[in-house]
């Protein structure tokens, strides 16, 4: 703040600030000039263009959502109502191995490439085309781009079932590179699908190895998330040591109900492991996870429900074993009949994914799928349903512990400078809820419901949502990596 500064765009007055580093809350006043907070705390004889009282709510750095498949999303529908609407104002998107650069043309994109595009939108033959989209046409929330394993590998290989070779390797690392270089800010991976399963070890190392030039970070979709999920904890924590890179572990579950409880083992491993290097992981507030319809998936289900099916769309929203039954055929013919098709598959139990949450450091992230027809309730309500249910209704943990695990824990792990927290100086991405009311209102039953009590969000001092609806506003910006420390 400049010395002696009274005068600011937007003064926020009179709320409640929890400042998104864990911190308790206090009562203070924020005020916003262009793209940044310029200060915070009694700010009654400041004057401004415009207050919004914001007494009874809290004022909060906005979430960042930091697993996402958000890549074709902020292109063609940059109102984002889907994270506006519940307080996002950050996405990381590429996420799982499957991002829609550097890649142009792809004939035929084979699962799970098929959640976030058709051949029409594999259209980014670089990173730095992608890039520039996006930046010509910006969203109503940032971007985060990462650059997938799997799209990598339909980019430089010709076929996919098998490891790559060395030549292939080193067309994908120098893909890679380029990509880092032109801005994306890390390296994702998927090994659990068809399109990388096939990858050994020592193939993403190599790719991974070039990650630390360039302060950038691995978010990885692991192998195996049931019965091999300490195996695959194991070589994520391998692969970061011997790539010596900064290392995600996406959406941290234990599928699959002969694996129920074995989060009390995977915890300790990943603890054990942060002590000796930069491990962190994700988490989403759901016991279903959503992907492609996919044959080894539905096995370890207790429920699947078609999400969307490209040549039967009838069958969106429709319980996979009722298909079946009215069908009169066997699992694989079902699914080869409905593919490219997507899923929920009902797999997880509810006190693993407690166990999960509350550990000390978990990011939030939402995992959804915006082009899904009959999406996960994820998509819409993840950060309300973290703030209202597990911490308001169940206790969990506190309201500031539940802000500063989707905003500057977020924020430190990514390398987001000056975001993911409430101080001067910092960009002005805001959310206004109200803490008694916030909640999910997205249900499996009709998933693409707001939340409730998400007053306003605000980025880089532009105000994006307000009285329940996109301000038309598109202040987003691509988010660049500082790599940590």
């Amino acid at each position: 703040m400049n010395e002696g500064q009274t005068t600011c765009d937007v003064l926020f007055k009179g709320g409640r600030v929890i400042d998104g580093t864990g911190a308790a809350g206090v009562d203070a006043d924020v005020a916003v000039t262009g793209d940044r907070i310029v200060a915070v705390g009694d700010l009654g004889h400041w004057q401004t263009g415009e207050t919004i009282d914001a007494s009874g709510r809290v004022v909060a750095p906005g979430f960042i959502d930091v697993h996402t498949h958000d890549d074709r999303l902020v292109l063609d529908t940059p109102g984002m109502a889907p994270k506006v609407s519940q307080g996002v104002t950050s996405v990381v998107v590429g996420n799982c191995g499957v991002s829609l650069s550097p890649l142009a043309p792809c004939e035929d994109p084979p699962a799970p490439m098929t959640l976030i595009g058709t051949k029409d939108d594999y259209r980014f033959a670089s990173f730095a085309d992608y890039a520039a989209t996006v930046d010509a046409a910006p969203a109503a929330v940032n971007v985060a781009p990462l650059i997938g394993h799997s799209t990598l590998r339909v980019a430089c290989m010709e076929a996919i079932d098998r490891a790559a070779t060395a030549a292939e390797t080193e067309a994908m690392v120098d893909l890679l590179d380029q990509s880092l270089a032109a801005g994306a800010i890390g390296f994702s991976t998927g090994l659990a699908y068809p399109t990388a399963k096939a990858a050994p070890t020592d193939e993403v190392v190599a790719l991974a190895a070039c990650l630390k030039g360039h302060g950038a970070i691995h978010t990885t979709h692991m192998r195996d998330e049931a019965e091999h999920v300490l195996a695959s904890v194991d070589e994520t924590i391998d692969i970061g040591r011997r790539a010596g890179c900064e290392v995600v572990i996406s959406h941290h579950k234990c599928a699959g109900k002969p694996n129920w409880g074995m989060s009390r083992e995977t915890l300790p491993r990943i603890a054990a492991a942060q002590a000796t290097m930069p491990l962190a992981f994700d988490v989403y507030p759901y016991t279903a996870s959503s992907t492609a319809l996919l044959k080894n998936f539905i096995e370890r289900a207790e429920r699947v429900v078609v999400t969307w099916s490209t040549p039967h769309p009838e069958m969106e929203g429709r319980d996979f074993q009722s298909i079946l039954d009215e069908w009169g055929v066997d699992r694989d013919t079902a699914v080869d009949r409905l593919s490219p098709a997507g899923a929920l598959y009902y797999q997880m139990d509810e006190g693993d994914l407690r166990r999960i949450m509350a550990t000390p450091g978990a990011m939030i992230g939402s995992d959804g799928l915006p082009h899904d027809a009959f999406p996960h309730p994820r998509l819409w309500g993840t950060f309300p349903r973290v703030l209202g249910h597990y911490s308001r209704e169940l206790g969990l943990f506190p309201l500031e512990e539940a802000v500063h695990r989707m905003t500057g824990r977020s924020a430190a792990v990514f390398g987001f400078a000056d975001r993911g927290v409430v101080r001067e100086g910092a960009f002005a991405d805001l959310v206004v809820f109200d803490p008694e009311t916030v909640i999910d209102r997205a249900t499996f039953e009709a998933p693409m419901e707001p939340a409730a009590g998400i007053d306003l969000v605000m980025v880089n001092g532009g105000v994006t949502w307000r009285d329940g609806a996109w301000s038309g506003a598109r202040p987003g910006r691509r988010l660049t990596r500082r790599a940590a420390g």
